[in-house]
């Protein structure tokens, strides 16, 4: 289970994830600004439900307990170059209500 908890800053957001799996539980700090929001989601899915699809994607290719503890979002790119347009696969069809 993945809940986020946002607070809002100048110019973006920062979020606080929580990952629970089994009896285990992972606690994350994670930055966005409005643009990467942009390029990411182009508006079509909630800044947080954006968190929550990256946190998926992670969660496929590694434990929770190896997620950065704190990071910008942007920097899932840097170690899974696919990221941006498995993201994008992903938001295909979802709209904001």
């Amino acid at each position: 289970m993945i809940s986020v908890k946002t607070i809002a800053e100048k110019g973006g957001w920062i979020f606080i994830v929580q990952v629970k799996e089994g009896s285990g539980v992972t606690e994350h700090r994670v930055r966005m600004s409005e643009d990467d929001y942009k390029k990411l989601s182009r508006g079509v899915i909630t800044p947080e439900e954006c968190v929550r699809k990256s946190f998926e994607f992670l969660l496929e290719r590694e434990s929770k307990e190896s997620i950065l503890r704190e990071f910008d979002i942007m920097k899932i790119a840097y170690y899974f170059p696919e990221y941006p347009k498995e993201l994008e696969r992903r938001i295909k069809g979802f709209s904001i209500n």
